[in-house]
């Protein structure tokens, strides 16, 4: 049993646990954590992880299509993007955006040759691939701020593929979490 301070009611029975429960014993605490959650998740979403939209079968099957993921804006303050992320890139504002892997590195050579991406001339191992298409062209040589992006899904037919070189300023962020299981 408690026991009442000198001058103070103690309530008891059902409404006071239910307030226990939804506000604490100390209101004020509770309003600052609640201010400090809602604020630490503002800054969250709006500034270190993005969330994005995949549309189209480009990232199959490592994402897929209406499944949505988070670009982590912060993953390459401290080192370059490496060849094999998946990165947001910024189409045209920060709400229309790509999601593709990388595959080139700037200065380096890319060319695709049975389905393959080739980098200086030396096949590249893709273990994220299922399918091989047959995709024969030569990207040429990468600038020194340019990488190549390009989708896992690579069945598609080339014409029908969003790729290409992508400078550094418009790589956003690395996807945060792993590919979403088949449907």
């Amino acid at each position: 049993m408690s026991v009442a301070r000198q001058g103070e009611s103690q309530p008891v029975g059902l409404f006071h646990w239910l307030r226990v429960i939804a506000i604490g014993r100390n209101p004020k605490r509770t309003l600052i954590r609640v201010a400090v959650i809602i604020v630490t998740s503002v800054v969250v979403f709006r500034y270190v992880l993005l969330p994005v939209r995949v549309t189209g079968i480009s990232m199959e099957p490592t994402y897929h299509d209406h499944s949505v993921n988070f670009i982590n804006r912060l993953a390459y303050l401290r080192h370059a993007p490496e060849r094999g992320d998946v990165v947001g890139i910024r189409f045209s504002g920060i709400h229309d955006m790509l999601m593709k892997r990388i595959v080139g590195l700037p200065g380096e050579t890319v060319s695709f040759s049975g389905g393959h991406v080739w980098i200086n001339s030396v096949r590249q191992e893709e273990p994220y691939l299922v399918k091989y298409s047959n995709w024969e062209f030569s990207a040429g040589t990468l600038g020194p701020d340019e990488f190549y992006v390009v989708g896992d899904n690579r069945s598609m037919p080339q014409q029908y593929h969003d790729k290409g070189r992508a400078t550094r300023d418009r790589i956003v962020g690395k996807v945060f979490l792993a590919g979403n299981p088949p449907p």
